[in-house]
């Protein structure tokens, strides 16, 4: 898959896009499935794009599967994804019995999850990030299957909940997967199962340099809250940066072919184009340094400038040879190649973590566990994040157990997040040197 092709992008190529928001163990199917005839009931949460493409992904598999609830923040951005749904059931191969979302089983608000969760016996947790702990925590509590988008936090205290409740999820053998979807794409498969072919990985590099995404615009009548929430890219509760909510998928790849997370991280990043108030309080550029306990060093570079460089891709080096990930080939240090794959035996990665999931569920058979490496890769893109802001060294333990929280304290659309802006609109930005976690 060309390294350009964004999941948005791949979900358009193959017609899944669409209109980001807001138990005991497993036994037998007769005993889970709250549905007659073995159905496995879905519920969504979260109904933006991403929210639309993953249902679709969700229905198209070939096991009997139903989507019975929606949960939005907004109501207008549910009623585009049920059209968008809808509307692309005949293109996508779908029956239409297999979409029964009643008025009564469409939620909105920020209780909304709670109810839809409740319905289901497989949720898909696509909102902004940052709600995403507090979702999967209910749905683990509730004895739910889950598929989760990428990251699956922005903040250490986020990261906590999730390791928390992978562990209850591992108890009640709770499938979990995690959208980290190059874990899930034959061509990564194929180099992970070869990479002994480079011997021992000494260095890497890994890369997510575009011109960025899109913005939504203030309002007329919008609260700071219900603002935030529809530009959520651009505030760290909802979002965690790009250098988390995009870069994490080269980030996991390196951690995967490692079979290691880093122990510290330093780097630096800034805005140098993004700076008007619309872009909240993230900056356009980041690189860091990661350490892992070995003497390995990844470093990485994440980019939002248009009419610079395009990279989305990841290479490591090791003693015999390198792995060149987006091209999907092994090569020697004298640049011979050692393996190749075919990308005819390519597949689509985003529909395969659906398939893979949902036959697990209807085979009644415990077999992802997503959640542990997911939250350890989303940590290392925080740590990264809190590294180019205060530009200090950043431990990974102790950023994990340091309890620093983003998130506010009162969920409601008259309440005040915890960034707000000045008198001009704009909000405080991090300045290295100035901006201390005091957690080293």
């Amino acid at each position: 898959m060309d390294h350009k092709t964004s999941r948005r992008k791949f979900v358009q190529q193959t017609g899944l896009l669409a209109g980001g928001l807001v138990a005991a163990p497993l036994v037998s199917n007769a005993n889970f499935f709250s549905g007659s005839a073995g159905i496995i009931k879905i519920a969504l949460i979260g109904c933006g794009g991403r929210g639309t493409g993953a249902a679709i992904q969700a229905l198209s598999t070939s096991q009997n599967v139903q989507l019975v609830a929606m949960a939005d923040a907004f109501r207008d951005r549910l009623d585009d994804c049920y059209k968008s749904i809808t509307g692309n059931l005949a293109e996508s191969g779908i029956n239409a019995s297999k979409v029964n979302v009643t008025e009564e089983r469409k939620f909105t608000g920020f209780d909304a999850y709670e109810k839809a969760i409740a319905l289901a016996d497989v949720v898909l947790l696509t909102t902004p990030p940052g709600f995403r702990p507090v979702h999967f925590e209910a749905a683990v509590k509730q004895g739910k299957h889950v598929f989760m988008e990428k990251p699956v936090a922005t903040d250490p205290a986020g990261i906590k909940k999730v390791l928390d409740m992978a562990q209850v999820a591992q108890q009640k053998k709770l499938n979990v997967v995690v959208g980290l979807q190059r874990r899930y794409q034959n061509s990564y498969r194929a180099l992970f199962k070869n990479k002994e072919l480079i011997g021992d990985i000494t260095s890497a590099q890994a890369w997510w340099n575009n011109d960025g995404v899109w913005v939504r615009e203030r309002q007329p009548g919008q609260t700071e809250m219900e603002y935030q929430m529809r530009n959520w890219y651009y505030f760290n509760w909802l979002c965690g940066d790009h250098i988390v909510e995009q870069h994490v998928h080269n980030i996991d790849v390196v951690n995967w072919f490692k079979n290691a997370y880093p122990v510290k991280a330093q780097g630096l990043g800034g805005r140098q184009v993004r700076t008007d108030k619309k872009y909240g309080e993230i900056y356009d550029h980041h690189f860091v340094e990661f350490h892992y306990a070995d003497g390995s060093i990844l470093n990485s570079q994440c980019r939002h400038i248009p009419r610079t460089m395009s990279k989305v891709d990841e290479l490591l080096i090791g003693t015999k040879g390198k792995i060149y990930g987006d091209a999907a080939v092994i090569k020697d240090h004298r640049g011979n190649t050692l393996f190749a794959f075919d990308k005819k035996g390519e597949n689509n990665p985003y529909q395969a973590e659906h398939d893979e999931l949902f036959a697990a569920v209807a085979k009644g058979e415990y077999k992802f566990w997503d959640a542990e490496y997911g939250a350890k890769s989303t940590l290392t893109g925080i740590i990264g994040r809190m590294a180019t802001y205060s530009g200090e060294v950043i431990d990974f333990e102790k950023a994990l157990n340091s309890g620093i929280d983003l998130m506010p304290k009162k969920f409601s659309f008259d309440a005040d997040p915890l960034i707000m802006p000045d008198a001009n609109g704009m909000y405080a930005i991090a300045t290295p040197g100035r901006t201390r976690y005091n957690i080293s």
